[in-house]
């Protein structure tokens, strides 16, 4: 039987782990290692680790959390999670490995979904990108596109100003109101509401956005809204409360307190997966801070 059992080794699963392991707690961590910045060439914003490759990132980390003895690292998929009559989590691994946990700690990462454009896929994470505190930076002074529609694509064409003045909001065949043209004209901003065919450039590089009608544009950086979907079922069939996206966040979260307690009791969630503000990584690995420090509490202190 482990203290607890955390579900996702990104920057949340483990922070929590870290934490965990420095209260004694024993630990498994379970991971397919699908981390959704994998697919960016390095990490920004994040104190410390400003400019790093996600992925030596989170080869240090792990590094780091094999220094406590208390906790395992295991690639693996979860494929059934139940909750046992005395309050414990029985947990069947893919591969029929059967573990128990007094606790339940769920950082699975989220399913990054956006417009289906051709071309749109292969620049994800390099000159497509869809947060601008992550990825402005080194984009800054490129004539940048916007691809949102209504008040998000404007709300984020004007965030834009603080990294460069060439902005395009890119609506794909929506038609922006009244009142948005003219936030956008006062702002410096030009738009297009023509439908999208495909994204242009040699390799990952962006170069031109080309229409339906054929006519294209010069652009070297896109700013796209995403949302975020829960990745698995198993947030409900646990009885957590999971969200509904909306225009603005775009996150389908798990529903937790300020300690990242679910309501269920002994159930856990942090990162991405149960965010209730834009997503980055610093946010995740606070969020794994504290879920780790409420699930460590509750295997030594009772609540």
């Amino acid at each position: 039987m482990r203290d607890c059992l955390v579900i996702g080794a990104g920057a949340a699963g483990l922070s929590a782990g870290l934490t965990l392991g420095r209260s004694r707690r024993t630990t498994l961590i379970v991971d397919l290692g699908q981390q959704s910045n994998l697919a960016a060439a390095t990490i920004g914003g994040l104190l410390g680790h400003d400019g790093r490759p996600p992925a030596e990132y989170y080869a240090a980390a792990r590094t780091e959390l094999a220094a406590y003895p208390s906790v395992e690292l295991s690639h693996g998929e979860i494929s059934q999670v139940g909750r046992q009559d005395d309050g414990t989590f029985a947990v069947t691994l893919a591969d029929g490995r059967l573990e128990y946990a007094r606790t339940l700690l769920l950082a699975p990462g989220m399913d990054y979904r956006y417009p289906q454009v051709p071309g749109l896929s292969e620049r994800w994470g390099a000159d497509v990108f869809h947060c601008p505190f992550c990825h402005g930076w080194e984009v800054r002074d490129r004539p940048t596109a916007v691809l949102a529609e209504g008040a998000v694509g404007v709300h984020g064409a004007l965030n834009l100003r603080a990294y460069t003045r060439d902005i395009t909001l890119l609506t794909n065949g929506s038609e922006l109101s009244a009142t948005h043209r003219a936030q956008l004209a006062s702002g410096g901003i030009k738009w297009d509401e023509r439908p999208l065919a495909r994204l242009t450039g040699e390799g990952s590089a962006l170069r031109a956005v080309t229409f339906t009608d054929g006519a294209d544009i010069a652009v070297s950086a896109l700013l796209v809204k995403a949302f975020l979907y829960q990745r698995s079922e198993l947030a409900r069939d646990l009885g957590a409360t999971v969200t509904m996206t909306d225009e603005h966040l775009g996150v389908e979260a798990i529903v937790v307190d300020r300690m990242f307690r679910t309501g269920v009791p002994g159930l856990f969630a942090a990162g991405d997966a149960a965010t209730s503000v834009p997503p980055s990584m610093a946010a995740a690995i606070a969020s794994g801070y504290l879920a780790g420090a409420s699930a460590a509490v509750q295997t030594t202190a009772g609540y």
